[in-house]
């Protein structure tokens, strides 16, 4: 595999692992449209937290003078001597939950206008199947002039990055590869043989590759709205699903998920993309989209319970105070796309509450921006709550003194199953 010259289109969370890893053997560009993120990673800064600046700045240095390492840039002229191009850009939904391409097609045209004659593009954003060579191939025809699978090929390797898991990172997480002829086919799966210590899958097919990711996301989404259901059930009941999950978990076959918010990059939107091209294809499938119903409600079941709470505690609830801890999509990470705490927090807020969110590893400037949330930046110990939401289990809310507030009358809503059950008043 000579001569290769990779460039890696987007920086987030899935994008900066890839370059790094490649960077360690590969002339690898780090690509992306934001150039203050670009100036930071040149910096040797990683806002995601997904980098090890260790291996960061290695692979930096590593560039200068070699034919191997890792560079970064914002300018579209600089892609233009590659000849392996990886698309990691979002693909998320819009207000109606559909498929929003314009991230993917945006990058494929710019990548098509750098294209040459032998170049290879590979994609991992997440999409629906087909996507690859129905919607982002005639794009990169069009930008480029060139024909494909006879001037330039195309492939696609599903990414599996598990922010926050720094035991689950890339290299020790089986890669599904594929391509748009066999002998591309054979290259995409050699490349990422080079770096992938747990080794590859090779589809048999573009669309396979894609339908195999769709699936991941889903599966997980429909168990845990399972889940879900039977939490809202047994509320009703007076049950606690955790005590109900421990005692069926204990047969050998019986899959522990538990209930929980359902937000993030991934498992929050995957669903919807299959859901599309279902639909598109004359079929509305009902598990999917009933899934998605019942995970998209439990925020309101939250915040509506911690109300009822209130109420029956003898609250006045307008101008009640409440403090909602950690608003990222999982634990101990940064992460903030597609969180559905914002949705607790918008519904206690049409209750008339006060409310306070507090996550210790956001950025508060971007959780202002993305969401119109103000973050504090400490607990004020002198303040009193009404309620607090259990909403992150962050590692800093295991040690948070929740005695306190409960002594001080407040009512706890433990959505994670973190806080000493005698001082909750409801567990999700």
């Amino acid at each position: 595999m000579k001569n290769i010259k990779i460039a890696i289109i987007g920086l987030g969370y899935v994008g900066l692992p890839l370059a790094i890893e490649f960077g360690k053997k590969y002339d690898v560009l780090g690509f992306d449209i934001n150039i203050d993120r670009v100036r930071e990673l040149q910096n040797g800064i990683d806002r995601t937290l997904e980098a090890n600046l260790a291996e960061l700045k290695t692979v930096i240095n590593q560039k200068k003078g070699n034919d191997i390492g890792l560079s970064f840039s914002s300018s579209q002229s600089d892609l233009k001597d590659r000849t392996v191009y990886i698309v990691t850009v979002p693909t998320p939904i819009d207000a109606f939950n559909n498929p929003d391409l314009t991230p993917l097609l945006s990058a494929s045209k710019m990548v098509g206008e750098a294209l040459s004659v032998g170049d290879v593009v590979i994609y991992e954003s997440t999409v629906y199947p087909g996507c690859t060579e129905e919607d982002c191939m005639p794009q990169l025809e069009k930008s480029s002039g060139l024909k494909f699978n006879e001037d330039f090929y195309c492939g696609y390797s599903p990414e599996r990055i598990n922010p926050g898991d720094k035991v689950n990172t890339l290299t020790k997480i089986k890669k599904v590869t594929s391509g748009s002829t066999p002998e591309i086919a054979d290259f995409v799966d050699t490349l990422y043989s080079s770096i992938i210590d747990a080794g590859t899958f090779r589809a048999s097919s573009i669309k396979v590759a894609e339908a195999s990711k769709a699936i991941e996301n889903s599966q997980r989404d429909v168990n845990i709205s399972f889940m879900n259901e039977l939490a809202l059930i047994f509320d009703r009941m007076g049950i606690d699903t955790n005590d109900v999950i421990d005692a069926a978990g204990s047969k050998w076959n019986f899959l522990k998920y538990r209930p929980g918010l359902v937000g993030g990059h991934c498992i929050g939107v995957d669903p919807y993309y299959l859901v599309h091209k279902a639909k598109a294809l004359g079929y509305h499938p009902e598990v999917i989209s009933s899934g998605r119903r019942v995970n998209n409600s439990i925020a309101e079941h939250i915040a509506n319970k911690a109300v009822k709470l209130m109420i029956k505690k003898g609250d006045v609830i307008k101008g009640a105070k409440a403090l909602i801890l950690g608003i990222t999509f999982k634990e101990n990470c940064p992460d903030i796309r597609n969180t559905k705490v914002v949705d607790i927090y918008k519904e206690l807020k049409e209750f008339g509450l006060q409310i306070d969110v507090y996550d210790p590893w956001v950025d508060a400037a971007e959780v202002k921006k993305e969401y119109g949330i103000d973050i504090i930046s400490t607990v004020d110990p002198n303040k009193a709550y009404n309620a607090i939401v259990v909403a992150v289990a962050h590692q800093q809310f295991k040690t948070f003194d929740f005695a306190k507030y409960k002594n001080q009358g407040a009512i706890i809503y433990d959505a994670k199953n973190i806080v000493d059950r005698n001082l909750v008043d409801a567990r999700l």
